[in-house]
């Protein structure tokens, strides 16, 4: 409220005082009758309305040190980065406690969401002897974050060695247990009951199911064209969890895996996008539409896949469409800014090979249109969060 605004308030105040008081301040006497009449009490000033929720992206930035929070609609998209540790890779929100999570090359970094600041950085069991970007640098891969928020799980590569699933645990703040996993765990997934936590092997053709209580391990096997060696297109990238606690797995536009972490029973369903598949995420609304749609990334003809760039849209019923893109993408995630508004599919440019740009695409499921946002230092892997109004 202006200064000026405040005077005649001030005023009515006073007087109101002067007629309680009736000498100098600190004097006690008697209160009025009954009969003489109140002064007025200062009207409350209104109650703000509390701002919306805001729908924001967290990208990590591959050729930085610094996590980007992006909100696509403002007229500068970048609305804060985050210094988190070198060469970033994964990241995990976790939207009820405000805060995210983000593998780097040299441990994982804490953010608070609420003030967009790195509250630690925690190095890992099996620290990395040196710093390095890229795809084959060591450090941390991918990372999730179980159902109640009290412990995330992140994969630790250091080669030649295999990799590790680490066990952080959020209350202490300190790596607790690590296990042994399959090479160059690209995404590490999670069990929406918290029984257990898996990683997407890449280099191993496999997926190693952890159980969460006991730290067992065991591996199944997720290679549809054989294990073709170091040298092969046709590996495993990123999956997603379904609802019914499969494992969605997909390969070069021409097949998706599913795979049952409990019994290791693997079916598979024909896909059409003939392309080289990184990011796979899936719509989540229940009563829309287009829940469980999964979204698939192709960055093009490699191996076996025939065809360009693409975003692969498969329906719950199985049928899917084809997007051309005209851009590299690594991964992918779901957003619309409002519950009114239709959903995206996020695609994050920062491909970890040759042909990486400085941006995301945004792709309107409805429509199908397309546009890019600007974000610079490569952003490799994306994720949507929903946090609070200020």
């Amino acid at each position: 409220m202006p200064a000026c605004a405040l005077l005649p308030r001030l005023a009515t105040v006073v007087a109101a005082l002067a007629l309680l008081t009736g000498c100098a301040p600190g004097a006690l006497t008697q209160a009025p009758a009954p009969s003489t009449p109140s002064a007025p009490e200062p009207s409350a000033s209104p109650t703000p309305e509390p701002e919306p929720e805001r729908s924001l992206l967290l990208t990590t930035l591959a050729a930085s040190n610094a996590l980007a929070v992006v909100d696509p609609d403002a007229a500068e998209p970048v609305v804060a980065s985050i210094e988190v540790g070198a060469a970033p890779w994964g990241v995990a929100a976790d939207a009820a406690h405000e805060r995210a999570f983000v593998a780097t090359a040299v441990g994982l970094a804490v953010v608070d969401l609420a003030s967009m600041t790195r509250t630690a950085l925690v190095p890992f069991q099996h620290q990395p002897a040196e710093v390095a970007d890229g795809e084959y640098r060591d450090g941390g891969l991918g990372l999730a974050v179980s159902p109640d928020g009290a412990t995330v799980y992140v994969a630790v590569h250091r080669w030649p060695d295999p990799a590790w699933l680490e066990v952080f645990d959020v209350a202490s703040g300190t790596f607790t247990a690590s296990v042994d996993v399959g090479v160059r765990p690209f995404d590490v997934l999670v069990d929406p009951e918290g029984a257990w936590v898996a990683t997407v092997d890449h280099d191993t053709y496999g997926v190693t199911v952890v159980d969460a209580a006991t730290l067992a391990a065991r591996t199944i096997e997720v290679a549809p064209f054989g294990d073709l060696g170091f040298n092969s297109w046709e590996k495993p990238h990123y999956g997603v969890v379904t609802d019914a606690g499969t494992i969605l797995l997909p390969f070069q536009g021409q097949v998706m895996l599913e795979v049952d972490p409990l019994s290791g029973a693997v079916t598979s369903t024909p896909l059409t996008a003939q392309t080289h598949q990184h990011g796979a995420t899936q719509v989540r609304s229940p009563g829309d539409a287009l829940d469980g749609t999964t979204l698939v990334v192709g960055t093009g003809a490699f191996g076996s896949a025939t065809q360009g760039p693409s975003l692969e849209i498969v329906s719950a019923d199985g049928t899917d469409a084809v997007v051309p893109l005209s851009r590299l993408h690594e991964t992918v995630t779901t957003w619309r800014a409002t519950d009114a508004d239709a959903w995206s599919a996020v695609l994050a440019g920062g491909y970890t090979r040759d042909g990486w740009w400085d941006g995301l695409t945004i792709v309107d499921l409805e429509t199908l249109q397309q546009r890019e946002v600007p974000v610079v230092g490569r952003p490799q892997a994306v994720v949507a969060v929903t946090l609070p109004g200020a």
